[in-house]
């Protein structure tokens, strides 16, 4: 089987240029501004349409394990970021 490897960012910028008739250095500008404007956003939940949608939860405090003793230790309470995958984006991948 073949190794498939995830784009990177040079070739996700250069497949926006091509695809929108634009430079390379504007299709930069605006992946660079999307990704400011849901870090900005992510606290409020910041969607992208068709694709998903950035969260954030608050975890419980609960009970786990030291993998190095085995010893039982508490895990604070905390606030992460999740993202959830649009339906639209699961049907088309996962077909």
């Amino acid at each position: 089987m073949a190794d498939i490897k995830a784009m990177t960012k040079a070739q996700i910028v250069e497949h926006l240029a091509s695809k929108t008739d634009t430079t390379k250095k504007i299709a930069n500008q605006f992946l660079e501004e999307l990704s400011k404007l849901a870090y900005k956003e992510a606290k409020k939940s910041f969607t992208l349409p068709g694709i998903g949608k950035l969260v954030v939860v608050n975890r419980k405090e609960r009970m786990g394990r030291n993998p190095a003793t085995g010893e039982q230790i508490l895990i604070p309470a905390r606030k992460a970021l999740k993202f959830r995958i649009a339906k639209h984006a699961k049907d088309a991948v996962l077909k």
